[in-house]
């Protein structure tokens, strides 16, 4: 991991000032971090940026438009300095941007060669409730979201991500170039190194052209047969391998094609630029289609955390793509009886003090997902029927319900594994014995 470094006295005086969550005498960028937003971990690699993008912000020049053009630039596929977690190192560096900012122009934030990507970080930060900042309206900087001088078209993260793919390959290429340029006394070596590769050519073509003839008689080999990649090893069949997390709901409408669905915001965890996302008020979500139109009141939609099922193949429904799955319990089906889709329905609450984008298991079943569910493999079908609730109103895993994985002997297992968090126990309000989907 990097060095560490200490908070400046002006981030910790807006710490203390502002913050929702009490503050320390701890000044080490991780440890504070790590003390102001709980909920969040940190990877090695993500303690080290926190580390580094501190003591850019101790150091910023705001006069240098290279460094601000790097920061837009960092930003621009990013929610936060990490991606999607706050750390210290956003506030510090906000504490050193806010002044310089509130004094740009309307042109200098969004015009052609503004820094769309600061001001909208900026305003998250001051906003968002992931920071947690109080500030009063006298002490944020004022920025219109209306006022968008020259509109940027959204990253392409494919894109993206090839792009800094060649800066690497570029940039490896330039300092072989200038290690042979280092090797000549002003350009001499240089120039010899060109004229040999020539000659290089000219005798590599000679050759070529002499065993051309001398072969020109002998019977053509037959083409080795390219080795196959080994087959990827297939998990076992297990609810683990099915992406359950933690969503907040964002906002709820009526879809504007179909009387039976709802169209859902919901954050779920997912990094910028993760396939399948957008933006939305600064936050990476998702948009989900569910039949809930009818069963659940709208109202009860809006802002509220829930259970997603996040790595089913997104489907194009009634001209809206659905990329992920919202979890609720219905009364089960008697045997021979068709789902008449009247109800009751309820969404599946995670526990209280669960944060969007936690990892939610069945017990027992702990596992790494898939990254998406192969369709034809009918993992989901599979697991689904096991999903259940206790009379207890706790949703569980019923393994006896799924004949592939209920049985007698080693390795079996027996009995109901309940979905949980980290936080506690996942519940409904009324259903008993219900099925879940």
């Amino acid at each position: 991991m990097a060095s560490t470094s200490s908070i400046d006295s002006k981030t910790l005086s807006l710490l203390q000032k502002s913050s929702s969550s009490p503050i320390t005498t701890e000044s080490e960028p991780t440890k504070l971090s790590a003390s102001l937003y709980p909920s969040a971990s940190y990877s090695d690699a993500e303690q080290s940026a926190i580390v580094e993008w501190t003591q850019v912000a101790s150091n910023l020049d705001t006069s240098s438009r290279e460094r601000f053009s790097h920061l837009n630039s960092h930003l621009s596929s990013r929610t936060t300095i990490l991606g999607s977690k706050p750390s210290v190192a956003d506030i510090a560096l906000y504490t050193r941007l806010a002044p310089v900012v509130s004094q740009w122009s309307p042109d200098q934030r969004t015009g052609e060669q503004g820094y769309h990507h600061i001001v909208r970080w900026l305003d998250f930060v001051q906003n968002s409730p992931l920071f947690g900042l109080k500030l009063e309206d006298s002490d944020k900087v004022v920025i219109d979201p209306d006022d968008v001088r020259v509109k940027i078209k959204p990253i392409d993260a494919k894109a993206e991500k090839e792009k800094r793919k060649k800066e690497k390959e570029a940039a490896g290429e330039a300092g072989a170039v200038d290690g042979e340029a280092g090797e000549g006394k002003q350009g001499g070596g240089r120039k010899a190194k060109k004229a040999a590769k020539e000659a290089k050519e000219k005798v590599e073509g000679a050759v070529a052209g002499a065993a051309a003839a001398v072969g020109a008689g002998k019977k053509e080999k037959a083409p080795k047969q390219k080795q196959q990649p080994a087959a990827k090893e297939e998990k076992p069949l297990s609810p683990a391998l099915i992406d359950l997390r933690v969503g907040h709901i964002l906002k709820a409408e009526r879809h504007p094609n179909a009387d039976s669905l709802y169209v859902s915001t919901i954050t779920m965890g997912d990094p910028a630029g993760t396939d399948n996302t957008s933006e939305y008020e600064g936050q990476v979500v998702r948009t989900v289609c569910s039949g809930l139109n009818g069963l659940v009141p709208l109202e009860e939609m809006q802002g509220r955390k829930i259970i997603a099922v996040c790595n089913l193949k997104p489907v194009t429904m009634r001209g809206i793509k659905s990329c992920a799955m919202v979890l609720a319990a219905s009364p089960k089906e008697a045997p021979g009886e068709q789902d008449n889709h009247k109800g009751p329905v309820e969404l599946v609450d995670p526990p209280a003090g669960a944060s969007a984008g936690e990892r939610v298991y069945f017990e027992g079943w702990q596992g790494e997902p898939e990254g998406q569910l192969n369709p034809k493999k009918k993992v989901w079908e599979t697991i689904q029927p096991g999903f259940t609730t206790t009379d207890s109103l706790e949703v569980g895993f019923e393994v006896g319900e799924v004949p592939q994985l209920a049985g007698e002997g080693d390795g079996r297992k027996t009995g109901l594994g309940k979905l949980k968090t980290k936080e506690g126990v996942c519940t409904v309000k009324t259903l008993k014995g219900a099925t879940v989907r």
